[in-house]
């Protein structure tokens, strides 16, 4: 079944014994992580996770309902996790969606899977699987997100500070969430011990993600200029900006350029791309350099590795910036050699 934004969250919060199969797809993977994990709590406590990588199911997609079907060694409640999950593991899904029995429930995570896939058709035609399309909210309703997780902080956020907050992370669950704890911290705010938060408390804390100077490094990364990738990523990293938000709106510039780059390859005129997509003008030049520049294979590659890198640095136990800035440089170096 296909879940509207005013069904998810009940069927998150009291989940039906009848669904084996939850889909959270499009771009905004943050928010699809957290709707994993509000499924994950109303399964109850003591859950036990585990996880699957897409390509070990296109290589065995057995395994799947074999661990779907197979209950815990000491009887605890489980639930299985794919990330980065794409039409490859369609044949997986459906062996799942067909089995007999099922005993954990599965949630797939596809950033790039978009509402024509075959697997997110699927999910939509059987009864025994929901799927949601996460997008990152907008203006209003990205400001009462800010103000809902500020809530739960123990903040009480006020209208300007909230618009403010999430203007800055562009929507961005993660970063929002990394925003409000430092908010939270500074206020010595928590849920039993509420405070009032206003944007002269943002500006003490310095919430200013620097969008220009992020665009900056992005522009040098996808123009492939390996000589001064390396400073804008050193001023980023001096200007105390985000990697995840680095990687988010690079993989977004990237995944834009693959569409774009798909219509050129389709037989359309780089200028005719330019204009169906309302590239600012003052764009267009490095835009249409930047198509002529990548193949659309090397642009699906490009993604696939700073979505890799995403996950990395949202799992923990990683290097941090040193693995972000690592995979940017690469990326830079293959825009290099491709001119």
């Amino acid at each position: 079944m296909k879940a509207s934004a005013g069904q998810i969250g009940g069927l998150l919060d009291n989940p039906r014994p009848g669904i084996r199969f939850y889909l959270f797809h499009g771009p905004d993977e943050a928010g699809a992580m957290e709707y994993a994990a509000r499924l994950a709590r109303a399964l109850g406590p003591g859950i036990e996770r585990f996880d699957f990588e897409s390509k070990a199911l296109r290589d065995a997609p057995g395994a799947l309902v074999d661990e779907a079907a197979s209950l815990s060694l000491f009887g605890d409640k489980r639930y299985i996790r794919i990330l980065g999950v794409e039409d490859g593991v369609s044949e997986a899904v459906g062996l799942l969606l067909a089995a007999e029995r099922v005993e954990n429930p599965v949630v797939a995570i596809g950033p790039s899977l978009k509402s024509s896939a075959k697997l997110v058709k699927a999910a939509i035609a059987a009864p025994a699987a929901v799927a949601f399309a996460c997008y990152a909210p907008e203006g209003a309703d990205a400001a009462r997100m800010a103000q809902n997780m500020a809530r739960e902080q123990g903040l009480r956020l006020g209208t300007d500070a909230a618009q403010r907050l999430a203007a800055s992370t562009n929507g961005d669950r993660a970063v929002l969430a990394r925003e409000i704890e430092k908010l939270a911290l500074y206020l010595d705010a928590a849920p039993e011990r509420p405070r009032d938060a206003d944007v002269r408390a943002l500006d003490a804390i310095g919430a200013d993600l620097g969008e220009a100077e992020i665009s900056e490094a992005i522009a040098a990364i996808v123009e492939g200029r390996t000589a001064d990738v390396g400073a804008e990523l050193a001023r980023l990293d001096e200007a105390g900006n985000s990697p995840i938000v680095l990687l988010r709106q690079l993989a977004r510039r990237l995944m834009s350029l693959a569409e774009m780059r798909g219509e050129v390859d389709a037989g359309a005129s780089v200028a005719d791309v330019l204009e169906r997509h309302r590239i600012f003008f003052r764009e267009k030049g490095s835009t249409g350099h930047a198509l002529r520049r990548w193949s659309a294979p090397q642009l699906v590659r490009a993604v696939d590795r700073v979505r890799a890198a995403e996950r990395g640095l949202m799992h923990g136990g990683s290097v941090g910036d040193v693995l972000a800035d690592a995979e940017c440089v690469a990326i830079a170096r293959a825009a290099a050699k491709s001119a």
